[in-house]
């Protein structure tokens, strides 16, 4: 293992238009680029490398949803868990950059295993994303 504590992920995926894909993860989310070519780009996803692969829109995958505590929740999403105290503030930012939310922030199973705040984006070619905080985070893998 590398001095990182916990192995980091790598995630490639389609996107339709690279300039908004630089302005959403390198703007927005305030993610630094990596290498990057006519038809990709690296960004640094707090310490994972996500790979931006530039597709035709006509081969943009369709995205279909399943129903999670009262909400349709994309089937295929990534994202973060960020600190209890970094949510809000992630939420804001989100809000005042003018991205329209797939879900609301909010309160997900309250007093229950697995209490979390949750929020899903978009990003501007589709693909969605939850950003989503445990105030204790024994409660990320908990069943009961």
């Amino acid at each position: 293992m590398t001095a990182h504590s916990r192995p980091r992920f790598h995630l490639a995926f389609p996107v339709t238009d690279l300039e908004a894909a630089r302005a959403f993860y390198g703007g927005i989310l305030g993610c630094p680029l990596g290498r990057e070519s006519q038809d990709w780009i690296d960004f640094d996803f707090h310490g994972h490398q996500i790979v931006a692969h530039r597709v035709p829109v006509e081969q943009h995958p369709v995205q279909s949803g399943t129903a999670v505590d009262g909400h349709s929740v994309p089937a295929f999403h990534f994202g973060l868990l960020v600190d209890w105290d970094d949510f809000d503030p992630l939420a804001e930012r989100l809000r005042q950059a003018g991205v329209p939310f797939i879900i609301e922030p909010y309160l997900r199973f309250a007093g229950l295993a697995g209490e979390q705040k949750t929020l899903f984006v978009r990003d501007p070619s589709g693909n969605a994303l939850e950003f989503k905080s445990f105030r204790d985070e024994r409660m990320i893998f908990a069943r009961e």
